[in-house]
């Protein structure tokens, strides 16, 4: 897996700036993914989704991958 600002890494940003979650399950981390999409699908109700998917955008935007 490539490092941080790779090319895989803003693809997955930029999915998570449409779908919060997206860029994660691009990534391979299911797990997250699900947990940020439905936070984000929760928080909107209550219009603090935003926080999580920024926080979406952001964490795929740096993840390191694997070492």
């Amino acid at each position: 897996m490539a490092g941080q600002g790779s090319t895989g890494n803003v693809i997955a940003a930029v999915c998570s700036f449409f779908v919060p979650g997206l860029g994660q399950l691009v990534q391979g981390r299911f797990l997250l993914a699900v947990i940020m999409f439905v936070l984000a699908g929760i928080l909107w109700f209550f219009l603090l989704g935003w926080v999580i998917h920024l926080w979406s955008i952001i964490d795929a935007a740096r993840f390191k991958g694997a070492v």
